[in-house]
């Protein structure tokens, strides 16, 4: 490890095990499965393997939201996969997700299980199957597609860039976290200046994009991520933060914030999610 000051690559990389910070035990170059285990299958037609992060928020949100509609096809069970322990790696959940990220989904409604991982690709997959949250209108559907998009592209400088500069890294370097955290700030004022003329993200209608951009930024101008609230000056994005007001105030939202959800508060954690009774 250096100071990052005098840091030259050197001409072939190899993996350094020591290299350190929260998820250095879990980070690897190569992927597949470290071991052999099944994952757990429960009643209903939606099998839900996630954690309650934010790219496993979007996918529980949706599926509350589409329960709270009245589509029983939409129940489901979530199972926790604890990152920290490597279950990505099962052999069982590399099945479902070869790329070992949460969430990953089986869909065991039809005769043949279909498989889908990424969030967006689940966020899609389920707006397509249940009619709901998805604009039928062409305009309006590539308007709401361009944000879930935007959000797929858009959310790992945020995360995987920011937050594990200014959180998680071993130690703390000016250059990415100045980088980072300039270019957080300039996502937050691209939505802030379409939210500026729209209730939500797309117009009019809640769809999957403003499920997918809560579940990060959301949760940011909240001050939820990172305790980063007031070095981004996040308060200042008053558009985001009106949207994510008036979207922490729908049931089937807080509800999905607490699936797989094993940290802060306890009142607001429910590590497995099996039928709606499991809220009470």
């Amino acid at each position: 490890m250096t100071d990052g000051t005098n840091y030259n690559p050197p001409k072939v990389w190899k993996w350094n095990r020591e290299s350190g910070g929260k998820f250095a035990s879990i980070n690897r170059p190569i992927a597949g499965a470290t071991h052999d285990k099944d994952l757990p299958i429960g009643e209903h037609p939606m099998q839900l393997y996630s954690l309650g992060t934010p790219n496993g928020v979007k996918v529980t949100v949706l599926l509350e939201e589409l329960l709270a509609l009245g589509h029983k096809g939409a129940e489901y069970d979530a199972w926790i996969i604890n990152i920290q322990e490597g279950v990505q790696f099962s052999s069982g959940f590399v099945d479902v997700n070869p790329n070992s990220k949460i969430p990953a989904l089986m869909d065991r409604s039809g005769d043949t299980p279909i498989r889908v991982f990424e969030s967006g690709a689940i966020m899609v997959h389920l707006a397509e199957k249940f009619g709901e949250f998805l604009p039928a209108d062409s305009a309006q559907r590539a308007e709401c597609m361009s944000w879930l998009f935007w959000n797929i592209g858009s959310a790992p400088f945020l995360g995987g860039g920011f937050g594990h500069f200014y959180a998680y890294a071993p130690e703390k370097l000016e250059y990415p976290i100045d980088r980072y955290a300039m270019e957080v700030k300039r996502q937050l004022d691209v939505l802030d200046r379409n939210l500026a003329e729209r209730q939500y993200l797309c117009g009019d209608d809640y769809t999957i994009a403003d499920m997918a951009n809560q579940a990060w930024y959301g949760s940011m101008v909240a001050g939820k991520l990172y305790e980063a609230a007031e070095f981004l000056e996040v308060d200042s994005y008053k558009n985001v933060v009106r949207w994510n007001n008036e979207l922490q105030k729908r049931e089937a939202v807080k509800r999905g914030q607490r699936v797989n959800r094993v940290w802060g508060e306890p009142e607001k954690q429910l590590a497995e999610r099996h039928s709606a009774a499991d809220f009470d």
